[in-house]
């Protein structure tokens, strides 16, 4: 990649986070096929025209050797990145925060490798809203309850927030909200209009596919 790609704090980032048990599913939820493809391709393909790179987060080498043998870089319009996620066993957070160290630029989407609904006016829409003088976009649904009905795995993260994040890993406060709660938060409605409420399901149990 281009030193000029990588000063462009314009860069549009999209972290996918793999790295979970998926104990409720019983199996891996990125590489399920779903629709005759893995989950994880149909937001990969939704990402198409509409940023500059992809990181994704998996919890062992095992795991990322397994990807890339399904994920052909070359079918994207985007550069692919595949790393290990720093601190295992832990949930998301450290997912964010790895994947915020291998960004190029300043700020980036995270998504869940299961929510295969996320759709292109979706990632047009929470991009729109990047405000520099916020640290984090974060969509919610409820107006009298932001942060409670909030949607943190679907949220803007800027990556100057990489120490906060390490300070509540070694706290062991592992709860994304608190993670909000911590930072300078633009809050987004889902109005069911700009952005709707079927962007966030996701495939939690078998039951759910």
């Amino acid at each position: 990649m281009s030193s000029e790609i990588e000063n462009n704090e314009n860069i549009k980032s999209c972290i996918i986070l793999c790295g979970g048990q998926s104990r409720r599913m019983g199996r891996d939820k990125g590489s399920m096929i779903i629709q005759d493809k893995p989950m994880i391709k149909h937001i990969l393909s939704t990402l198409n025209h509409e940023i500059n790179e992809v990181v994704i987060v998996l919890n062992n080498q095992e795991r990322i050797d397994r990807y890339s043998k399904f994920i052909n870089p070359t079918d994207y319009t985007y550069t692919i990145t595949f790393v290990e996620d720093e601190i295992k066993g832990k949930g998301p957070m450290p997912g964010i925060m790895t994947g915020l160290s291998h960004i190029s630029g300043k700020y980036a989407l995270i998504l869940p490798c299961d929510s295969p609904y996320v759709s292109k006016n979706y990632i047009t829409t929470i991009f729109s809203q990047i405000d520099e003088k916020y640290q984090a976009v974060v969509p919610y649904h409820d107006e009298e309850n932001k942060l409670k009905t909030s949607e943190p795995l679907h949220s803007i993260y800027d990556k100057s927030i990489i120490p906060i994040i390490e300070d509540l890993v070694n706290e062991d406060v592992l709860h994304i909200k608190g993670l909000i709660e911590k930072i300078d938060a633009k809050f987004v409605l889902i109005d069911n209009k700009k952005i709707e409420k079927k962007e966030f399901r996701n495939l939690n149990r078998p039951s759910d596919v």
